[in-house]
């Protein structure tokens, strides 16, 4: 189904990321336009669509899915709530940008890419946005190049400020370290097989329960390793960065080299605090690419596939992390309709 004219797009869910992702398609990109709003809270999905025009609010995602001028669907609804929306919008042959995670758990994504597969083609792409960040398509592309040989290591750290109220070690996982195990896939072109976890003594600024920081390393099918430093209460802002080493060189993204300032006996530079203002321009660029795809007729990026091992990983690492055992990786064959 190729769309000519521009695309009107139904977002589900106007918390803090389907909120930024309204603005953005409404403010930002090219070639479409937010037709409308879900959210079950009704108030706010009519605050959402408030001043953009021919925006309708709804509450429920299926009747936003068979409204005029729905062609796509944006999701960006808690995680629980994907699966349903996904099967809706498969069902009615929808293009679809689903935020992370794919689905909570890897028993729910093989159902959304079983639907997938039979419809015979791609609708979903899944929001791993760093594939659309500047440092990380470098990245990819140099280790692509096969100037530095073949890649033996990286090197992640993934700090947050803090922890709000609720946030557990499982969430350290699923949905932290989840990007960097998207990303780890994505740059060596290789699945992800054995997760261990290592937790040094929790920091003091640690929220009782919760072990805090800690070491995640992922084993992969090349033979690579991965290990990821997760802090998730380090105080000073939010950081993320990657180094690849490789048999011939090394190279690192994540350094924040922008405007540095010299004043008041003091040199530095700004560090980001969420990751909103971190990968403000990769959300950008992810947007205006499906946006482009979906009405060239095609769908791109991150694949149902991509989700549903992501999950099978975070799974594995969420055992590791209770165990202190490395934990071996459960994938299913992956279907061709990915290859």
């Amino acid at each position: 189904m190729k769309h000519e004219g521009i695309l009107g797009v139904a977002v589900i869910g106007t918390g803090r990321m389907g909120s930024d992702h309204v603005r953005r398609i409404d403010e930002v990109i090219s070639g479409a336009r937010v037709a409308a709003v879900i959210d079950v809270d009704g108030e706010r999905a009519e605050k959402a669509a408030a001043g953009i025009p021919g925006c309708a609010a709804h509450t429920d995602a299926a009747a936003a899915m068979d409204a005029p001028g729905v062609d796509a669907v944006l999701i960006a609804s808690p995680g629980p709530a994907h699966e349903a929306a996904l099967l809706d919008a498969l069902a009615r042959d929808l293009p679809v940008l689903c935020e992370k995670p794919l689905t909570p758990d890897a028993a729910a994504a093989l159902r959304v890419m079983d639907a997938e597969v039979r419809l015979g083609h791609r609708r979903v792409q899944v929001g791993f946005m760093r594939r659309y960040d500047a440092e990380y398509v470098q990245l990819k592309a140099l280790l692509d190049g096969g100037a530095l040989g073949r890649a033996l290591m990286l090197h992640c750290r993934h700090r947050n400020v803090a922890t709000p109220p609720g946030f557990t070690e499982a969430m350290m996982i699923n949905d932290s370290v989840v990007h960097e195990i998207d990303a780890t896939r994505w740059l060596l072109g290789q699945e992800i097989t054995a997760v261990s976890v290592v937790k040094p003594a929790p920091s003091a600024a640690a929220p009782g329960g919760l072990s805090d920081p800690q070491l995640v390393i992922l084993e992969t099918s090349g033979g690579a390793v991965a290990d990821v430093e997760i802090f998730v209460n380090c105080g000073f802002g939010y950081q993320v960065q990657c180094e690849a080493v490789a048999e011939r060189g090394s190279a690192r993204l994540g350094d924040a080299h922008g405007l540095y300032v010299n004043a008041a006996g003091r040199w530095g530079g700004a560090v980001a605090q969420d990751y909103v203002d971190r990968f403000r321009d990769a959300y950008d660029r992810e947007i205006q690419h499906w946006v482009d795809a979906t009405r060239r007729g095609v769908t791109e990026g991150p694949s149902v596939w991509d989700g549903y091992a992501a999950a099978a990983v975070c799974e594995a690492g969420v055992r590791a992390q209770s165990s202190g055992t490395r934990t071996e990786v459960d994938l299913a064959p992956r279907p061709p309709l990915y290859a």
